[in-house]
């Protein structure tokens, strides 16, 4: 024991004083919303205060076109991404893109929701199911109520070639053998016309002019708090989600401080920070906003990220397909 007791306690010291040595610049491209990024960045700064965090926050289609213009010029500049969704992410790892961090602790998560290989952590639940209008007669339970009489030309939905919940959305249903392909024929039938993102949705079904929707989680369950007139469904056959993962890419100039900020994004604090913003944390042990139901009590729609990447372009040309360009 007096052997095994000093080789405890300088490893203790050796990992703290690592921890404490966390500094220098680290570089982040984000898709968060701006108020949330800088959220974030405080929340971590405020545990690591010798990192300078620099950080670029744009769209993950817009983020990914500078990312993609500063491969090809061979000067990549972030050291993490903290992005919308898993497919972007199975992409990068599949050029050899991102570092496996294969020590990350992820022992509390699902998972389905990180990649195999520490390539990528999901940080966060945004789920899509359905929205309604508090004054719509029928209030759905699945997803085949909306192929029903009383949703037709009463419909609205973001387009999966503009949002990439939406394009999540899609290859979840698409690829679930009690909807496939069939239930957006009949989505078309009913009169639907796919447009925009999420926000026109949400906009269409509280004012009236539609009736129902698809939409992310937050935005009808915020409202709902505020006096909206809608209520958000989670389908019997599931929702989708994208998770903001975060990864840390290959060519990271300060690994080790990248590698502090996806520690704490996925700890129990990191995830607290993210349910105080809204959003439904990932993380089992960490209590949801209010108006969220309890993580265990959300069923997910099956879905392959890798699958979704190799059949990203057929799905959207059959979906084009189907409601026109």
């Amino acid at each position: 024991m007096r052997l095994v007791l000093p080789a405890i306690a300088a490893a203790l010291l050796s990992t703290s004083a690592l921890a404490a040595d966390v500094s220098g610049k680290l570089v982040l491209y984000t898709s968060q919303p701006n108020a949330d990024a800088q959220q974030t960045v405080d929340a971590f700064q405020a545990k690591y205060p010798e990192v300078e965090v620099e950080w670029i926050r744009d769209g993950t289609t817009k983020v990914m076109a500078k990312l993609r213009a500063e491969f090809e010029a061979g000067a990549p500049q972030p050291d993490v991404l903290l992005i919308a969704d898993m497919v972007t992410m199975e992409g990068l790892e599949a050029e050899g893109r991102l570092m496996a961090y294969p020590e990350a602790d992820t022992s509390a998560y699902d998972a389905a929701l990180m990649d195999d290989e520490g390539h990528y952590f999901s940080t966060k639940l945004i789920t899509t199911g359905i929205v309604y209008n508090t004054g719509a007669e029928m209030v759905p339970t699945s997803y085949k109520d909306l192929l029903k009489a009383e949703a037709k030309d009463k419909l609205a939905m973001p387009s999966p070639l503009t949002s990439g919940a939406a394009t999540i959305h899609m290859a979840a249903i698409t690829s679930n053998p009690d909807l496939g392909w069939s239930f957006y024929e009949g989505l078309a039938d009913q009169g639907a016309i796919p447009e925009g993102g999420n926000g026109g949705t949400y906009k269409a079904v509280a004012g009236g002019e539609k009736l129902y929707g698809f939409v992310v989680d937050f935005l009808p369950i915020r409202e709902i708090a505020n006096g909206a007139p809608v209520q958000f469904v989670f389908p019997e056959e599931g929702v989708s989600a994208v998770t903001e993962p975060v990864a840390i890419l290959s060519t990271a100039q300060n690994p080790d401080a990248a590698k502090a900020f996806v520690d704490f994004l996925i700890s129990e604090e990191g995830q607290q920070l993210a349910a105080d913003m809204g959003y439904l944390p990932a993380h089992p042990g960490v209590t949801p906003p209010e108006g969220f139901p309890a993580l265990t009590d959300i069923k997910l729609l099956d879905f392959d990220p890798a699958r979704a990447l190799a059949e990203d372009q057929a799905n959207k040309m059959k979906f084009t397909e189907i409601f026109g360009g």
